[in-house]
């Protein structure tokens, strides 16, 4: 492990901002970049799936990490995305982000392909490994995006292989007894951070886990109290609980589902089911706040209606909570938080 990389504490998935048109918003990135930095995040992982990776072009993928790293300028770490469903591409920008000043990188596993487990270890992590080395890879399973997993058995070998080069895993697999597992068999030295906002807690907690940090979505939004939430749960403080209490609403709309309607040609109205997925829901949190535009690269698009209001429900839930946990986006990008989450014209604009 590079003495930079420590795998520990609250580690913000940044959005990639976007212009209407479709290119990179490099001013805007800069902003959110600095409000993370200002607010005390423990580290910076550009170009993840909340970074919108699949749509990016290589070559934007590349200058976004290199951005970070100029205005970070070493004040935090880097933990750069550079997965792909292919392992030359995932060679390719894992050398650029080792280029570019990236401390780590976090490797998802392969998704559409649906490689084995064993596929997984040795024809991507272990490639990368060998091809790159000299920087620390995290691999990143989450399931229910990639129809694949590396085994809790194939992530042992390759931590207890070389756990400087191996140190951490990101767990987005919601299973707790999962990640049990990778304790028991990797042992204490790997480092287990969650994928999800809303079990950083109970797996931080669970002696059998021992988690010792989160990738976050909603610190995007909320990032000193995810650093605080990190930090209470290592020293045993009751007030990290009282902070996930009041940053509950958020944390359960990362991705979530809402009822709609189709109406089909001729007028017969059907009732479905829509799920928005990360990053569309705090992108529209982000967008009603007024910290960035609302925009996405398709296939992601706006929300619907009752979508968007659970949105501004929950915040203005976390707000009536806690005032000062979205406090310091009023200071950093000069708004008025009750003010916006009173203003329908600014949530409408921001359906379908």
């Amino acid at each position: 492990m590079t003495a930079r990389f420590s795998p520990r504490g609250a580690y913000t998935a940044l959005v990639t901002p976007f212009h209407p048109d479709g290119s990179i918003d490099e001013a805007t990135f800069d902003e959110l970049v600095r409000f993370q930095i200002d607010q005390g995040i423990d580290g910076l992982v550009p170009c993840g799936t909340t970074g919108e990776s699949p749509t990016l072009e290589w070559e934007e993928h590349d200058a976004i990490v290199e951005r970070t790293a100029k205005i970070n300028a070493g004040a935090r770490p880097i933990l750069a995305g550079t997965g792909s469903n292919n392992t030359h591409e995932a060679i390719e920008a894992t050398r650029n982000a080792k280029d570019c000043g990236a401390d780590a990188v976090l490797l998802v596993d392969c998704y559409y392909n649906g490689p084995s487990s064993l596929e997984l270890r040795e024809e991507y992590y272990r490639r990368v490994l060998d091809a790159v080395p000299g920087i620390p890879v995290v691999p990143y399973i989450i399931p229910g995006r990639t129809g694949c997993a590396l085994s809790a058995e194939d992530l042992a070998i390759l931590h207890l292989e070389d756990p400087a080069r191996v140190p951490a895993v990101k767990e987005a697999t919601g299973d707790l007894d999962r990640m049990r597992r990778d304790r028991a068999l990797a042992g204490e030295s790997l480092a287990i951070l969650s994928g999800d906002d809303d079990l950083t807690l109970p797996m931080m907690r669970d002696a059998s886990i021992g988690a010792s940090g989160v990738i976050s979505v909603m610190s995007n939004l909320v990032p000193a109290a995810m650093v605080a939430i990190t930090r209470g749960a290592a020293e045993g403080s009751e007030e990290a609980d009282r902070l996930a209490r009041a940053l509950a609403p958020i944390f359960k709309l990362v991705s979530f589902g809402v009822e709609g309607t189709r109406t089909l040609p001729g007028g017969r109205t059907l009732a479905v089911s829509d799920k928005f997925r990360n990053p569309v829901p705090v992108k529209t949190m982000m967008a009603g706040l007024g910290m960035m535009p609302i925009t996405m690269r398709p296939p992601l698009g706006k929300m619907s209606a009752p979508a968007v209001a659970a949105c501004r429900k929950a915040l203005a839930e976390v707000h009536a909570a806690d005032p000062s946990l979205l406090a310091p986006i009023e200071a950093a990008f000069g708004v008025s938080v009750e003010a916006r989450l009173a203003d329908d014209a600014i949530w409408s604009a921001l359906v379908r």
